[in-house]
């Protein structure tokens, strides 16, 4: 019997032979496939809704590093956030959304989800309302989720945070580049950083205040992760992509990222090598967390392949709809009049059940030699969030959600007989606890 896998990656000749390429040319960090790679997510994202991706940035609005979460931090960072600051985050997500706060030494603020999900897509949104009220003086940033790649409401998020301008404290610099720059967007903003927390959603896009607009560009700053099991890989990594700020020019927001992510150096290994010239300066004691050439040798092959790979999730995502519609199982909707997903994650929930039972169609699924998964356990439900004085009962919403949540297999390498045979084989065990109409 074949098994079918949850998530393989979607790799093959092209990126071996673009990896191997990078490790004979004698450069394999940080160097100019990297930087490509950067200018290629840059106009991906942000020119003509991702159909020039061969176009290139003088100055790119992307940075990659080494995964979404350091994306995540830098941004923080960027801004200043630390210590004596909050930072909201939703209950149901992965522990990196809420993990990159701590790290910069934030506190971060919980809010629960909408009940049932957000009513048009029924993915797991924060419940808007709860989020306005959890604002406070100490608030700096926000983190919304795109679970599955369903990208959030944005715009409303923007609002609660225009309304709440009164409330936002930004930091006064304190005499080194960091602060000062972290001020200087602070003060830009003059209101709470809105940021994306786009690991599942690149390729999706939402309407935006009457346009379009691509994940990447629907926040302040949004990370990516280039995760093996993601959309779009690079086996490990990441990138941190963000929008204009009036006032501060993006060669100047790139430069500070890059030397958060290379220990502070004045001039990287690659302009070091160019000139010929080893002197560099360090200009803070910072971090490591940069991407190599050899990931970014991947992900420029991914980049070439990656509309159709989507279209693919699409034509699958489509086949799981219908026969799911027929079957009377719950899911959510990757197409509204509002978002196109990038249709990372087939969600479905069989309302009523509780883990015990879930857990037992995932179990019985899997002798039949279909691999499932679950997406997410919310953070309170975690040792590490319960030790910080998180409580799963203040969490009615997210913890309804994820004791019924089903995520089926669904990678652009699924055939259309493998689709059938989850379908069959998910119609048949979870058809069991479908409630009747």
């Amino acid at each position: 019997m074949k098994i079918i896998r949850f998530s393989p990656p979607d790799v093959g000749e092209e990126e071996a032979k673009a990896m191997s390429e990078a490790v004979l040319s004698g450069w394999i960090t940080t160097g100019p496939r990297t930087r490509l790679l950067e200018q290629r997510l840059s106009a991906y994202v942000f020119r003509d809704g991702g159909r020039r991706i061969d176009a290139a940035e003088e100055c790119p609005r992307a940075l990659c590093v080494n995964s979404a979460t350091a994306a995540e931090e830098l941004a923080l960072r960027l801004l200043g956030i630390g210590p004596g600051d909050e930072v909201i985050v939703p209950a149901y997500t992965f522990s990196a959304t809420a993990s990159a706060v701590l790290h910069v030494g934030a506190t971060p603020v919980i809010v629960d989800i909408q009940k049932g999900g957000d009513a048009s897509s029924g993915a797991p949104e924060m419940d808007y309302d709860r989020l306005e009220s959890a604002f406070t003086e100490r608030t700096k940033a926000v983190v919304a989720v795109d679970v599955g790649g369903l990208a959030c409401d944005y715009r409303r998020i923007f609002d609660i945070a225009e309304r709440q301008r009164s409330l936002f404290r930004p930091s006064k610099p304190t005499g080194d580049i960091l602060s000062d720059m972290a001020s200087r967007l602070q003060h830009a903003l003059g209101r709470v950083a809105v940021l994306g927390d786009c690991a599942h959603s690149l390729g999706a896009s939402r309407l935006d205040g009457g346009e379009w607009r691509m994940s990447g560009d629907l926040a302040d700053f949004s990370s990516f992760s280039f995760h093996a099991v993601k959309n779009f890989t690079t086996a490990e990594g990441g990138a941190l992509l963000w929008r204009s700020v009036n006032g501060i020019g993006d060669r100047e927001i790139f430069k500070m990222l890059q030397l958060l992510s290379l220990h502070g150096q004045s001039r990287d290994a690659m302009e070091r090598n160019q000139d010929n010239n080893w002197e560099y300066d360090i200009l803070g004691p910072w971090y490591k967390c940069n991407m190599t050439d050899i990931t970014a040798a991947m992900g420029l092959v991914q980049l070439d392949r990656y509309n159709g790979m989507l279209e693919r999730r699409k034509a699958l995502v489509k086949r799981y709809d219908q026969a799911m519609d027929l079957l009377g199982i719950w899911h959510v909707k990757h197409e509204t009049k509002l978002m196109s997903s990038s249709r990372h994650l087939y969600m479905t929930r069989l309302p009523g059940i509780g883990e015990a039972e879930r857990n037992r169609v995932i179990q019985r699924m899997a002798r039949e030699g279909v691999m499932l998964n679950v997406h997410f356990k919310p953070l309170p439900m975690m040792t590490a969030y319960r030790n910080l004085g998180f409580r799963e009962k203040d969490y009615p919403n997210a913890c309804e959600y994820y004791r019924s949540e089903i995520t089926l297999p669904l990678y652009s390498k699924l055939t259309d007989d493998e689709a059938d045979r989850v379908v069959e084989c998910y119609g048949r065990i979870a058809g069991e606890y479908v409630q009747a109409p």
